[in-house]
């Protein structure tokens, strides 16, 4: 299990202070960055979770009509930078969002009782000399104090089940995305083949020239991987401009709609555009055609790439959208 191996990674670790062995590089600055590290994850997640259960409180304090009109903004303006993880959401949403919130909250949980628990270890002094016992030893042993903090107050069976919760919903996630992008996939290996002919002919034999014959045998290899990169990417450029017209209609739809019911709920008419029946009136058409225009001109001009600063805003987004096309495409 996890946590069996935990515990073999810190014995051997405890262990080999005994033996005195020489350690790599790389273990010293291991050893070196470790206390600010471990500074900085204690610090950083109380804030994460604290911002994150916020958002959350304020999302359910929010009416059923702003939060359409926000996710509808959200695909219009942003579906074709992020198809895949809009796609996403969309599945867990339809089925598993409840179990991953109630996974994520208990690990959340558990995080704050190790993070409490180090707070508590790192001004303990228990040999009475004025200064904190972690301020008095070496990095690596303050990695294996910490380890053992972690394995002795954490929940292995909360957080078993909550990993397990999150995993199983994301290879349903990943099945759906599979079927909903197939297209695309084999658009990618269908571009693939069709490349591969020219470069074997025309690349291939150059490479080979300039090759040393011993490293020969890898170019076939890399410049299949070459290929095959160059494919997904243009596939994925394709599928992005299909998305992004499709994400821009549906979420000019949906701000349309809460728009007018927005305006039905307040008894604002507009002069007498906004009926009570919606089927007497094109205003809703009118907008949902405004607002999609909006959106798809917004993402062409933009390049399908955020300008600064959303880039450094939007990064996680940018990197879970690389991760998830590159799973289902793989």
């Amino acid at each position: 299990s996890l946590v069996s191996i935990q515990v073999r990674v810190f014995t051997i670790m405890s262990s080999s202070t005994k033996d005195e062995k020489p350690i790599t590089k790389a273990a010293n600055m291991l050893q070196s960055v470790a206390r600010p590290v471990i500074k900085i994850i204690s610090a950083a997640i109380p804030w994460i979770i604290e911002m994150s259960v916020k958002a959350h409180a304020f999302y359910k304090t929010l009416p059923t009509n702003a939060v359409h009109f926000i996710f509808g903004f959200l695909f219009c303006f942003f579906g074709g930078l992020y198809p895949t993880l809009f796609a996403a959401f969309q599945a867990t949403e339809q089925g598993g969002r409840a179990s991953v919130m109630e996974a994520l909250t208990d690990l959340a949980q558990e995080a704050m009782v190790i993070i409490e628990a180090s707070k508590k270890d790192d001004k303990a002094d228990e040999d009475k000399d004025g200064k904190a016992d972690v301020d008095e030893i070496s990095g690596k042993e303050l990695l294996v104090r910490k380890g053992q903090l972690v394995l002795t107050k954490m929940n292995p069976e909360k957080v078993d089940k909550a990993i397990g919760s999150i995993y199983k919903t994301w290879l349903a996630v990943i099945a759906v995305l599979k079927l909903q992008f197939a297209r695309t996939i084999s658009m990618a290996l269908s571009i693939s083949e069709f490349l591969d002919r020219p470069v074997n002919r025309f690349i291939l034999p150059t490479l080979n020239l300039a090759t040393p014959d011993k490293y020969e045998k890898w170019v076939p290899i890399l410049l299949s991987w070459a290929t095959k990169a160059i494919a997904m990417s243009i596939a994925w450029t394709i599928q992005t401009f299909v998305s992004a017209v499709g994400s821009g209609m549906k979420g000019g739809l949906m701000m349309s709609k809460a728009s007018y019911k927005f305006c039905m709920d307040r008894n604002m008419d507009l002069g007498g555009l906004i009926k009570a029946n919606p089927k007497e009136t094109y205003i809703d058409e009118v907008a949902m055609y405004v607002f999609a225009f909006m959106g798809i001109w917004f993402q062409f001009k933009i390049g399908f790439k955020l300008p600064f600063p959303l880039n450094l805003v939007l990064w996680p987004f940018e990197l879970a959208e690389y991760y998830i096309r590159q799973t289902i495409t793989n």
